[in-house]
């Protein structure tokens, strides 16, 4: 089976997006100096407090971003507004420094991720459904580490089996529903309180990987001759980069519902991977 002439576009569109410099190249390339170096500047524990924040950023976001939308499949996103809106909350976080994340960081995120979700209906995602909220946080996996970090395989299908790795966590009851239901849909047939806890371990393990750039975000904020300028440039530029890594998963996961996976993994890897002649 082969793919139609314009999905096949898609695809190569979704690779060039999926496979783009990390943010965190992103980020060196406009502050100018080492990430690593700056992230020796950061007050102690910095580090372990800005990883708790962003996972309850992520639980804050993922409870209202998602259902502050109407849910309409199909429908253009916003994109524009939505970095607009993530710009004056960096405005206001570089202004009053690392003191003002816990208070930033939620609003920012929230603004990501309903940006994100805006992507998913666009592509014909149904907002209701527990498995397009579980997509939604996915993209805040993608885009973490360099390939050449050894603890971490940036890899985008690796990076999506933290999902089935979040589901290891949870008790025998959800992991013999899991058993029972094709992978990509057993969250269908979840009680709320399943879906909660479920959702729950997702967010922690994504929360892993998020909480790294986050880190290094605010690393960069800290260099005092940027400030609030500085938190709104990088406020946007995280925003347009998960509204690409949003584009790119989505297309995807479309395309995995009308072909399969399989197919779209292997169609994936040899467009990612062309052979030299």
């Amino acid at each position: 089976m082969s793919l139609e002439e314009r999905d096949l576009r898609d695809l190569e569109k979704a690779v060039g997006l999926l496979e783009q410099d990390t943010i965190t190249e992103k980020m060196t390339q406009f502050i100018g100096k080492p990430i690593d170096f700056l992230m020796g500047k950061l007050p102690k524990g910095a580090e372990k407090k800005i990883h708790s924040i962003v996972e309850t950023a992520l639980h804050k976001a993922a409870d209202a971003a998602l259902w502050s939308l109407d849910n309409e499949p199909n429908t253009e996103a916003s994109t524009k507004t939505n970095k607009l809106f993530a710009a004056v909350s960096g405005a206001v976080g570089g202004a009053f420094g690392f003191t003002a994340l816990a208070i930033e960081l939620p609003v920012s995120t929230t603004i990501m991720l309903r940006s994100v979700a805006d992507i998913a209906r666009s592509e014909g995602f149904d907002l209701d459904k527990v498995e397009t909220k579980q997509a939604c946080l996915e993209v805040f996996a993608l885009g973490g580490p360099s390939e050449d970090d050894d603890a971490v395989d940036t890899a985008y299908y690796v990076t999506r089996s933290f999902t089935a790795e979040a589901m290891q966590v949870l008790s025998k009851e959800l992991a013999e529903i899991a058993a029972q239901q094709a992978s990509a849909n057993f969250v269908q047939h979840l009680t709320p309180t399943q879906t909660g806890k479920w959702l729950a371990a997702l967010i922690e393990k994504i929360a892993a990987r998020f909480g790294v750039v986050i880190t290094e975000k605010a690393a960069a904020q800290a260099v005092p001759i940027i400030g609030a300028v500085a938190g709104a440039t990088l406020n946007t530029m995280f925003t347009d980069y998960y509204q690409d890594m949003a584009r790119g998963h989505f297309i995807i996961k479309r395309l995995e519902k009308k072909y399969s996976f399989e197919l779209i993994k292997a169609e994936y890897t040899r467009i990612s991977n062309p052979v030299v002649a």
